[in-house]
Order: structure tokens, then C-alpha cells, then sequence
């Protein structure tokens, strides 16, 4: 990251992203009865808790409702902060600030798609994952190596932490906290 970023990503607080692209490869499997299926990594699920070891709050931002979405939210403890079926995604991206009371320099949205662009052009860090839209690219100040749905979250995450100096402590405090556990 170059030292603009790195003064950018020092003052982050909230990780907001799509789901459908970035968390997700995009594609969605239908069966006969209506039943829907996505592809999660496990990856992103560690970014997640990578983020909130390190104090970030992270809130993820579907413009299509998805009960698979819904589930994979859950298991990331991240229920209370899950909004789907919004496609004005800057709605509810005011709603999160007045929420959790912080400032877009200190708001991350990580896109791949045109719906993600109104809220990309107003954060201090939009990200693009590797295979978003060449206009998602276009506005991103990091695009991840990644594509959606192959860890391109975590990246974003790790790229975050290491340009603040705080990788390798959030990494040790979080391999603490999993010794401890007793599950």
C-alpha cells in the first residue's frame, strides 16, 4: 500500500461489503423446489474474525435477500449487521453511520459490481475484489488478487492490518483466543 492508503487505513473502523460477488464467486444455484445455494470460503469467514479481533465492526450489504446469506451471516455472528433485498445500498449505508457513529474516511466498502459504486465513491477505502467491473475498479484505491468468493475479503483484511502495523499482533491474539477455546 502506498502511504496514503496506509494513513487511510489507519483510521478505519467499519468493513462494509457486497455478498454476491465478493463473499460469493456470483453465482447462485436454484434447485426445483426453490432452494437456493452459494459458495462461501471459509477464508473470508477468518477476514471476519480477523477484522473484529482487531476492533473493526464489519456489516455486509446484499441488494438481493438470500436465506443462504442469512445463514452464512449467523454463523459469522454477524446477524445484527446482515442487510439484504437493499439495492439503494446507500440507504443503509447512512443507517450504519448514524448506528456506529463514524465518518466515511473511516469506512471500507469492498464492491465488484454497479450497485456498489454509490457507496465505494463515498468511503475513504472502496476495494474492488480481482474480478469486479472495470467502473468498480476504476474508483477502488486497492483491487485484491483474489476474486470474489476465493478469499478476496480476507485480503483486503490482511492488507488492512499490515499497513497498519497491527497483522502479526491480531494474528497471535486471535491464535490465543483459539488455544483457549474449549471447542
Amino acid at each position: 500500500m502506498s502511504d496514503q492508503l496506509k494513513k487511510t487505513a489507519e483510521k478505519i473502523k467499519i468493513i462494509l461489503t457486497d455478498v454476491d460477488g465478493v463473499l460469493t464467486d456470483g453465482t447462485i444455484y436454484k434447485g426445483n423446489e426453490g432452494a437456493e445455494f452459494k459458495r462461501f470460503s471459509v477464508l473470508d469467514g477468518a477476514g471476519v474474525a480477523l477484522a473484529h479481533e482487531a476492533g473493526m465492526k464489519v456489516a455486509l450489504i446484499s441488494g438481493r435477500y438470500s436465506p443462504a446469506t442469512e445463514s452464512r451471516a449467523k454463523e459469522l455472528g454477524l446477524e445484527d449487521d446482515c442487510y439484504q433485498g437493499y439495492l439503494n445500498k446507500a440507504a443503509i449505508y447512512e443507517h450504519l453511520k448514524e448506528k456506529y457513529d463514524f465518518e466515511d474516511e473511516e469506512a471500507v466498502f469492498i464492491g465488484d459490481d454497479l450497485i456498489d459504486i454509490e457507496v465505494m465513491e463515498r468511503v475513504g477505502l472502496p476495494i474492488a475484489v480481482a474480478n469486479a467491473v472495470a467502473p468498480v475498479k476504476s474508483i477502488a484505491k486497492l483491487i485484491t488478487e483474489a476474486n470474489g468468493g476465493e478469499g478476496a475479503f480476507r485480503e483486503a483484511i490482511e492488507a488492512i492490518l499490515k499497513s497498519r502495523g497491527e497483522y502479526e499482533t491480531t494474528i497471535l491474539s486471535l491464535r490465543d483466543k483459539i488455544r483457549e477455546s474449549k471447542v
